[in-house]
């Protein structure tokens, strides 16, 4: 049997790991007026976040239909896999996971199993990469999700924003929150556990900083971390200089968030996708 894993561009994945594990990846939308662009594909993150601030209307996103991850799924027979994992973006964020679950039901030359993250960037992304190494080993389909739901469990997400403008203007807070804010330099702090997004409301950049500090040791030892941002590679090596004892040993990528996400959060937001350590 052979087990292949789908995901979406929210995941944020570097193209190198989606290479080598041969990991689909199906393109959220980015709009900007008139003009829709595949995520990742036709428009460069650099591009989007250079020109973000200029935007006369804000950006807007879009999931791709069931026929677009139904087309993967064929595809995906075609080259010989019987089951397709699908990992995508948490549904308290996003209807991903509605078009793979409803592509997932049509298909019928292999079995599709649709699994809701809870997490978005690089906590889903951690989540698919084990998938698909789970499934390089020959692994059966309820061992990879229990393993993955195990993860779920231990894997967190958190950053402190630089605006609450884009929140704003996307719709996704209250506007007298969004005008308090900006009054009183608020710089929240957005936290992603086990499908639960929640904030908290720090005064300064300096206070949301020393708080993403305090986050990340509660959970040490950690089994995988990594810095995620927003077009902002500077406050993340600052970020990384600070917390470096923290750090478990090897690779500790720094990744620009997928602008499906950063048009929500507006440039210069920096923080952490992180999985504890398995506790004996």
């Amino acid at each position: 049997m052979s087990i292949r894993v789908v995901t979406d561009s929210t995941c944020d994945l570097p193209e190198s790991v989606v290479a080598e594990h041969d990991i689909t990846v199906i393109p959220a939308y980015v709009n900007i007026g008139d003009q829709s662009y595949l995520d990742g594909v036709e428009l460069s993150r650099q591009e989007f976040y250079r020109r973000l601030p200029d935007w006369e209307s804000l950006p807007t996103t879009a999931v791709p239909g069931p026929e677009v991850f139904g087309q993967a799924y064929e595809r995906l027979a075609d080259e010989g896999a019987s089951e397709v994992l699908s990992i995508h973006i948490s549904i308290s964020l996003s209807a991903v996971l509605n078009s793979a679950r409803l592509a997932a039901k049509e298909a019928s030359r292999l079995t599709v199993t649709v699994l809701d993250s809870r997490q978005l960037s690089l906590g889903t992304g951690f989540l698919v990469e084990s998938a698909a190494k789970s499934a390089a080993k020959g692994r059966l389909m309820d061992e990879i999700i229990g393993l993955l739901e195990n993860q779920i469990l231990r894997t967190h997400v958190f950053a402190a924003l630089d605006t609450l403008e884009f929140l704003r203007r996307s719709g996704r807070m209250n506007r007298a929150m969004a005008g308090l804010g900006t009054l009183l330099e608020i710089k929240p702090i957005l936290n992603m556990y086990d499908g639960n997004p929640t904030a908290q409301r720090v005064r300064t950049r300096k206070g949301a900083i020393e708080r993403l500090i305090h986050l990340l040791s509660d959970l040490v030892p950690l089994e995988r971390v990594a810095l995620v941002h927003t077009h902002a590679p500077d406050r993340a090596e600052d970020l990384r200089r600070r917390v470096q004892h923290l750090l478990p040993e090897g690779e500790i990528p720094s990744v620009d968030i997928t602008p499906v996400i950063g048009a929500h959060i507006g440039p210069g937001a920096v923080g952490f996708a992180c999985v504890a350590a398995r506790r004996e």
